[in-house]
């Protein structure tokens, strides 16, 4: 059993450790409300603008399909985007992440795509050293600038890198797999297509098709369309990275909150067996000073 120094000691170094997880705790939320007021508020940009490129390639028809970015590339390989953390301490956001890439990597390879098919331009360290220990390769880290100091125009040029990769002819197509934040408590990571970009003149009906081609549009619907497509990209890359990042500090909110708790009830619980140590040893020392009485009677 433990002395009553070994015990004041751990209470201590127990103390320090719920200190800091509380600290991080608070910088955690802190950045989580940042972080998601930026993502909620860039959504309602993001559904109008996917809905500008609905409605112009339900006015375009089959020409709208005819642009390069519209059709599989003519590469063999694919490219990701995968989107990670640079620190840890956040519970299982990394990990889940990298389940669900070794999933799509089961599904790559039944449909005959071997991994050396597959470049990956990576954001956050953690999935750079997860890729290298893998054996996969990392055509690109993206370093500069950290993923929590990156804007608009950063995120549009990483975009751009992308369609730049896809129109070389190195690649079929580019993927995207990132964290999707839905709740507080629930973010999921998802692979979806980035390029090329899907046909979504397909899905709007008819009526909607005819009431978007009776709109005057100024200059003509083509020019507004080619000028639309990059910008579309470009939010998509944002969304992707300011979900990603949200999802990341919710995940890590959560953790220390957890190693805060797990701390208080490690204190109580090592404070209860100080106390009853050292009143064992108050009575140990009472009971010897009355024998010592008794025997001086």
């Amino acid at each position: 059993m433990a002395s009553v120094k070994e015990l004041r000691l751990r209470i201590k170094s127990v103390g320090n450790i719920k200190q800091i997880t509380r600290a991080m705790e608070m910088v955690a939320s802190t950045k989580l409300r940042r972080f998601q007021d930026r993502a909620v508020s860039s959504r309602p940009y993001a559904e109008e603008i996917a809905g500008l490129v609905q409605g112009l390639a339900a006015v375009l028809g089959p020409e709208a399909l005819d642009r390069p970015l519209f059709n599989v590339g003519s590469g063999e390989k694919i490219c990701v985007l995968l989107v990670s953390s640079d620190r840890g301490l956040c519970g299982a956001y990394n990990t889940n992440l990298f389940s669900e890439l070794e999933r799509w990597l089961v599904v790559q390879k039944s449909a005959g795509v071997e991994e050396q098919d597959i470049d990956f331009f990576v954001y956050g360290r953690k999935g750079f050293q997860y890729l290298s220990k893998r054996g996969l390769n990392v055509e690109t880290f993206l370093v500069e600038p950290p993923l929590e100091s990156i804007d608009f125009s950063q995120a549009a040029a990483t975009s751009n890198r992308l369609v730049e990769a896809f129109l070389s002819g190195a690649y079929k197509r580019v993927e995207l797999l990132y964290t999707s934040f839905e709740t507080m408590v629930r973010y999921v990571p998802r692979v979806v297509p980035f390029l090329p970009v899907e046909d979504q003149a397909s899905e709007g009906d008819q009526e909607d098709s005819g009431g978007a081609s009776d709109v005057i549009l100024e200059p003509d619907a083509e020019t507004i369309f080619d000028s639309l497509i990059p910008r579309y990209l470009e939010v998509r890359i944002f969304n992707a990275l300011l979900e990603s990042l949200t999802s990341e500090y919710a995940s890590r909110r959560a953790s220390m909150k957890a190693a805060t708790d797990a701390a208080t009830d490690m204190q109580g619980a090592l404070k209860g067996q100080y106390n009853r140590l050292r009143q064992e040893s108050i009575t140990m020392e009472l009971l010897d000073l009355v024998g010592g009485v008794e025997a001086l009677k």
